[in-house]
């Protein structure tokens, strides 16, 4: 098993990477035979992973540090990445690049920071060096306008859309009435061009009924959004309490209700807001009771799994599974499968490859980059 096994020390950490080190994984699915591959090992509390043009992988780590996966070898921290708040559920998050990273090197990423006042989350954009050593031209984008104490629901996706703006989902920090100020951007999704300014098409762009920056209101901790590729509708999972996690279609201006309506429970047991249901608030596609955790989602529109064409696939933490919710041609849900359930730990992305494949990391201090592609040897 230890073999040609390939080890980096990294800033103290020893790191398993891929090659010879770890057989796959064959499992069984209702409707394929999938082959799960560890690409890596060692990694600190992962949080996001994306795919770069020459094959390597881009990969955060919530303690503040982003490293590139190569060739079966885990680069040392990037430099010139800005300190982090790496408290609590905060850290360093997503990541994203730019549409024309192959020629422009441009990323984005978000984090927690502190400040006197507590801390936020916020967005930068920067390049990647020549060297791919280091983070150079950081920028920041986006910046929560109220710093609060605590270190939790930091929401911290991003989407990036066809011309190039981000959504930037943003969770209430863990004060609930916050999700209903609209002068506030806590429970929002963000909309922000590449620089930071604000859209045209945003619904609140004047300022005066909302922050010019808000595109939806009442979200509670949205830790994953995207886009349908096939019809550019843009999506989001976000955590309920004590149930109510919930998957949601994102349009401008709306407001989906939390803390007034919630499919959840406080944590005591007691009741939240006013129900379930009320005029004026969205309604979720769907949501999970008891709670899965979820900690990312991606549309399924790849060449390696037809038979998945369409689906939402949602990362999970709770349960450490992928759920793949089924949908027919009219877009509704019509079953759940639940993937790799308690095999490989706390589930915290999954992206889909250029080449169809799936992605994942585990959000385990030993955590880990996972490839899931289609077993051989099988007929489809």
């Amino acid at each position: 098993m230890l073999k040609g096994l390939r080890i980096a020390l990294a800033a103290g950490a020893a790191f398993a990477t891929a090659g010879a080190a770890f057989a796959a994984d064959r499992v069984q699915t209702k409707k394929v035979t999938v082959s799960v591959d560890t690409l890596a090992t060692g990694l600190d509390h992962p949080w996001a992973v994306e795919v770069m043009p020459d094959g390597a992988y881009l990969v955060t780590e919530r303690p503040g540090n982003i490293r590139i996966i190569r060739d079966g070898k885990a680069s040392e921290p990037l430099g010139g990445v800005p300190e982090v708040s790496a408290r609590g559920q905060g850290g360093l998050m997503d990541v994203a690049l730019a549409p024309d990273f192959a020629q422009s090197r441009i990323l984005y990423f978000t984090a927690a920071i502190a400040n006197a006042k507590g801390s936020g989350t916020e967005a930068f954009s920067a390049k990647l060096s020549a060297d791919e050593s280091r983070l150079e031209d950081v920028k920041p984008i986006f910046t929560m306008a109220k710093f609060t104490g605590g270190n939790i629901q930091y929401g911290s996706r991003i989407a990036i859309a066809k011309d190039g703006s981000l959504f930037i989902s943003v969770g209430d920090r863990g004060s609930r009435d916050r999700s209903q100020d609209f002068k506030d951007d806590a429970g929002s999704i963000i909309h922000v061009n590449a620089d930071g300014s604000i859209p045209a098409d945003n619904p609140f762009r004047d300022g005066a009924k909302a922050l010019p920056e808000i595109w939806s209101k009442g979200h509670r901790n949205p830790q994953g959004i995207t886009f349908d590729s096939s019809d550019g509708k843009l999506y989001t999972v976000e955590h309920g309490a004590r149930g109510g996690d919930e998957i949601n279609l994102i349009e401008p201006g709306k407001n989906y209700g939390w803390p007034v309506i919630t499919y959840g429970r406080d944590y005591s047991g007691a009741k939240i807001g006013e129900g379930t249901e009320k005029a004026g608030l969205e309604q979720p596609l769907h949501y999970w009771d008891p709670s899965i955790a979820p900690g990312a989602i991606a549309v399924y529109r790849g060449k390696m799994f037809p038979e998945w064409d369409g689906d939402m696939l949602v990362a999970a933490l709770k349960f450490q599974l992928l759920s793949r919710m089924q949908r027919d041609e009219s877009g509704k849900f019509t079953a759940e499968e639940r993937l790799f359930e308690g095999n490989y730990g706390r589930i915290r992305d999954v992206t889909v490859a250029p080449d169809g494949a799936l992605l994942m990391v585990t959000d385990e201090s030993d955590g880990a980059l996972l490839r899931v592609s289609r077993a051989a040897n099988q007929d489809g």
